[in-house]
């Protein structure tokens, strides 16, 4: 393969994520500050052009890709991570309603299967999966998602899962990737403060 970027773009802030609720495939809206975090992203994107942009499929998502006026398709790999019964609540209330399943999860986050939900090395396929189909496709691509999907896409570029939790993704923010055949490495990372 030659070379391709492959631009990823957390969508802006939701009520919700203030709230500090788990919302994996939970649909919720931007915020008005999020709504300005897509409007952020649209300037410092303009005058880059794309040879397909996927976002995935969810209303947060789909508003920030609208914000952004660009033509696009829906790809449900790109979805965050599914919570199961873990969604739409927040860490206190899971650990009164749910202990058990909790320390389990706690005690093997990569591979617990959250009841109803996933685990984490689902996601990690499906992202491993969208790299792989895209970067033998294109020569650069908007990737309009989550902050699970793009904590494992870097962790992905060193050959390992076990970066997931060394990142922290901001919402409305920009993390670049370019892959020159199979070598992967990370040019940039741009949270709201940059853009």
């Amino acid at each position: 393969g030659g070379r391709v970027d492959i631009v990823f773009v957390r969508h802006g802030k939701t009520r919700l994520n203030d709230l500090g609720c788990f919302i994996g495939n939970t649909d919720c809206s931007l915020s008005e500050e999020g709504l300005k975090e897509a409007e952020k992203v649209k300037d410092f994107l303009r005058g880059m052009s794309f040879d397909r942009v996927y976002v995935s499929p969810l209303k947060r998502t789909v508003q920030t890709a609208n914000v952004l006026g660009c033509e696009y398709v829906l790809d449900d790999r790109l979805r965050e991570m599914n919570f199961g019964i873990f969604e739409g609540l927040k860490y206190k209330e899971i650990e009164q309603k749910y202990s058990d399943y909790l320390r389990s999860w706690n005690q093997d986050y990569e591979n617990y299967t959250i009841p109803e939900g996933e685990s984490l090395q689902d996601v990690f396929n499906r992202v491993d999966n969208f790299i792989n189909d895209v970067r033998n496709k294109h020569k650069r691509v908007l990737a309009i998602t989550h902050g699970g999907v793009i904590r494992c896409a870097l962790s992905l570029i060193f050959s390992s899962r076990a970066f997931f939790y060394k990142f922290k993704i901001d919402s409305g923010s920009v993390s670049i990737v370019e892959y020159d055949g199979d070598y992967g490495f990370i040019k940039g990372i741009y949270n709201s403060l940059d853009l």
